[in-house]
């Protein structure tokens, strides 16, 4: 016996399939063939308007973390941009690590001069997230409000 769903062989003692996973319904002792599946539900995890969603699939509410708020990276970014927060905030992790160490580290051999560097890089961050330059945080999520 033939899974229906994939086409795979279907043990006799077993009422699933070892392939796919669906559900398999042996013959009726009136001899009357009675193969259904399990019906499947897909669902589809992409939110946004890339997501398509594939035939049959159901749609539920996004997963994940919520989304971020412009306001909060801009401020982030002209108050503490020097030392990164903005980016830790919105997810970019590396960029934040370099800025932090512009600061802190590369600061102290230069007599501060990179601390400044990084001071500016920040403001002009956060004012570019502001106006709507930087809309995206590192998961490609758009900023809200």
């Amino acid at each position: 016996m033939n899974c229906p769903n994939c086409g795979a062989p279907v043990p006799p003692e077993s009422n699933r399939c070892r392939k796919c996973g669906g559900a398999v319904q042996r013959a009726t002792p009136s001899g009357a063939s009675a193969f259904q599946a399990a019906p499947q539900v897909q669902v589809v995890f992409q939110t946004g308007p890339a997501a398509v969603p594939l035939a049959g699939a159901q749609i539920g509410p996004p997963v994940g973390p919520a989304v971020k708020s412009k306001v909060a990276a801009g401020i982030l970014g002209i108050l503490l941009g020097g030392l990164g927060m903005h980016r830790f905030y919105l997810g970019y992790v590396g960029i934040g690590i370099a800025q932090l160490l512009l600061t802190l580290v590369v600061s102290f051999f230069t007599c501060g001069i990179s601390a400044v560097a990084a001071g500016i890089w920040g403001i002009v961050e956060g004012i570019m997230i502001l106006t709507g330059g930087i809309d995206r945080d590192s998961q490609n999520r758009p900023l809200a409000g």
